[in-house]
């Protein structure tokens, strides 16, 4: 108190603040006025900042702990319990739930509550067989392949640009007019098959396709009932139409089945892409076609393998094809919008 007095009085009268801070050994003498101790001595009381309140030690080990890369590869949770403490708990981001619950505009029920299906089938031998015919309404195929969401676009793309740049424009062109034509191969031995056990030996004598039948055996054993081959459907409300290979019993069930090739294994359901979908498709298009006095709730993909391996079947149960009929509906919307 008695030096902030002493400072007070001499700042009273001009020039004794500056003969007071003057450098003695200086022959010419500069004055130097601090603005800042006229204006300290006036002020209120500082104020106290909040970081001087800071626990200095826990932070600098803290801060220590998280940026040094001398330190050992911390775990997920101390990282997590760190961040909690430096940020707080995380507020979870619900975008991605509502577009997962997001509903088609025109829903329509995959099961067709108007068609009555006959108490007793009739057992013929020979399943039916409706040939499609041309027609401006819009495959299921088609419909799919102009939804594809930005992500399959990009992966087909640069699919198709290392195979052009591995084969060649040409190459590739001749590659995939062979796996078409193999297809179609696969696709008519199983056919035969089907329609006459004594047609099969002569079927799998064929080299492009032996691979993908003995791939299939061990799940034509669980396959019967057969309803349809090859046979065109049509969702008359919907308005799209498709070519469903297989209608037949799996294990007791009966299924809208479709057969695929691949060369790599694909073991679980995300492994074949649309493919659900376009099962999903064909169900709801064939319960919806006066054209089949009967109504299909499961679904059946079989992939085989060109080497033999055993295929790989993947069931969809009634909840599932449901799951799978909307997804459908929507991608059926997007390309109606489109167009």
């Amino acid at each position: 108190l008695v030096r902030m007095r002493f400072l007070q009085l001499l700042s009273r009268k001009p020039g004794n603040l500056e003969r007071l801070f003057q450098v003695p050994s200086c022959p010419k003498q500069l004055p130097f006025i601090s603005l800042a101790t006229s204006a300290c001595l006036y002020s209120k009381k500082k104020k106290v900042s909040s970081y001087e309140q800071v626990d200095q030690e826990k932070y600098k080990n803290l801060v220590s702990s998280v940026t040094s890369y001398k330190t050992s590869a911390q775990t997920p949770e101390t990282i997590f319990e760190e961040d909690n403490l430096l940020y707080g708990p995380p507020i979870k981001h619900r975008a991605q739930a509502k577009a997962e619950t997001r509903t088609p505009k025109n829903w329509i029920p995959l099961i067709n509550p108007h068609k009555r299906t006959p108490l007793l089938s009739s057992d013929s031998n020979l399943p039916m067989k409706i040939p499609l015919r041309k027609s401006k309404l819009p495959s299921v195929t088609h419909i799919l392949q102009q939804t594809l969401s930005p992500q399959q676009a990009f992966y087909l793309e640069r699919w198709r640009q290392r195979m052009i740049l591995k084969l060649g424009e040409d190459g590739f062109a001749e590659y995939t007019k062979n796996l078409f034509l193999q297809g179609d191969l696969f696709h008519a031995a199983l056919e035969s098959i089907f329609l006459s056990e004594e047609m099969a030996a002569e079927e799998q004598r064929d080299v492009a396709v032996s691979g993908f039948l003995a791939s299939v055996q061990h799940v034509l054993e669980d396959i019967g009932e057969v309803k349809a081959l090859e046979s065109a459907v049509q969702h008359e409300t919907l308005q799209y139409l498709g070519l469903v290979d297989c209608v037949a019993k799996y294990r007791g069930q009966l299924c809208v089945i479709d057969w695929k090739t691949s060369e790599k294994p694909k073991p679980s359901l995300e492994n074949t892409f649309d493919n659900p979908l376009q099962v999903a498709a064909y169900i709801g298009a064939l319960n919806h076609d006066a054209n089949y006095d009967f109504q299909v709730r499961c679904g059946l993909i079989v992939v085989a393998y060109r080497d033999g391996s055993p295929a790989h079947p993947h069931f969809l149960a009634p909840e599932l094809c449901s799951h799978y009929w909307n997804k459908w509906l929507l991608r059926l919307e997007e390309f109606m919008d489109r167009n």
